[in-house]
């Protein structure tokens, strides 16, 4: 019952992973969770879904505007920071828009949490902050140096800061299994960037658990990373081809795969740890512990000295095909 008594605040609480955050605490009974977004119809849509609980609050507002920032996170304990701007194409074309959501938005969080005196802050980051090629990796990557360099900069405040890295998430509003679906019963057809690509893939649990384990254990500066399995793009376009014709009895022979190339800053595989990081790093059995090494050099001795090398999608095993089809079908999205 680690919520129990709590008052809980998750910024960007409307997506999926806030949405099942938002269940998940409420079974410990918080005093208050405080939903927070920018966007009132998600909200709409979120209270009809959960249904009514006198601890839940919906509050409207954006990460850029600090004094809303700041008034949202009265007297909060916890807090989850969950908001971005993720779509790649739109950050590449965008991109202070995409600076000023994901980095001064960050920025935002850290300082509200310093002068209400929150306990505990999380950050939830991507692989794609890794020697980013693109605006949105770049710009979660910056995120991410501001929220372990606060844990150095917050003073005499107590308030402990730490971050989470998740891979692709299934089921997920960015993920690309629903619009796979789309396009086979509107179009016959799949569009894919490279059937050789390779990513990180967890389920909505799994990132629900990482983070309020990272919660709950973090002693600030540190880095969570959830061992997640690899999947080929081939074995999950042949799978949401194979499982959706069988569902709405369309013909296989009627549908066909478009390769379209690579979308600017697009990488054929991910990255979920450096090799540098790697040599600050700390394993245990379902996850890696990062620790800043820029900032205190002190932090070597946590190390694990036989882990030594990037955690790449490509030098991982991936799953076979139907270990696939198995982990899409669990998460019932067909």
């Amino acid at each position: 019952m680690y919520f129990k008594g709590k008052k809980v605040l998750i910024i960007g609480g409307t997506g999926s992973i806030g949405q099942k955050l938002v269940s998940k605490i409420l079974q410990d009974d918080p005093t208050v969770i405080r939903v927070f977004s920018r966007d009132e119809y998600k909200q709409f849509k979120m209270q009809n879904k959960i249904g009514t609980y006198s601890n839940i609050r919906y509050l409207i507002g954006d990460i850029r505007d600090y004094d809303r920032i700041i008034r949202a996170m009265q007297d909060i304990d916890y807090v989850f920071h969950l908001a971005a701007m993720k779509h790649v194409p739109s950050c590449e074309y965008n991109p202070f828009e995409a600076v000023q959501t994901n980095i001064i938005g960050t920025n935002n969080v850290i300082r509200a949490s310093l002068v209400v005196g929150a306990k505990r802050v999380v950050f939830t980051s991507t692989d794609k902050a890794i020697s980013p090629t693109n605006t949105y990796g770049a710009t979660k990557l910056t995120a991410e140096r501001l929220i372990l360099a606060a844990q150095y900069n917050k003073g005499p405040h107590e308030t402990i800061f730490t971050a989470v890295r998740f891979g692709n998430v299934i089921g997920s509003r960015g993920s690309v299994i629903p619009l796979f679906k789309k396009q086979i019963l509107e179009d016959k057809k799949i569009t894919v960037t490279d059937l050789n690509m390779t990513r990180f893939m967890m389920t909505v649990d799994e990132a629900v658990t990482l983070t309020i384990k990272a919660l709950k254990e973090s002693q600030g500066k540190e880095i969570f990373i959830f061992k997640m399995p690899v999947i080929r793009l081939k074995d999950l376009v042949t799978v949401v081809l194979e499982e959706v014709s069988k569902k709405y009895k369309i013909n296989m022979e009627q549908l066909s795969i478009e390769e379209i190339g690579l979308r600017p800053g697009e990488k054929m595989f991910e990255e979920l740890m450096t090799i540098e990081e790697s040599r600050y790093s700390l394993e245990l059995p379902e996850m890696f512990i990062v620790f800043n090494g820029l900032l205190n050099r002190n932090c070597n001795q946590n190390r694990n000295k036989s882990l030594i090398g990037s955690y790449s999608s490509h030098n991982q095993q991936p799953l076979a095909l139907e270990e696939v089809r198995e982990l899409i079908l669990s998460q019932d999205i067909i």
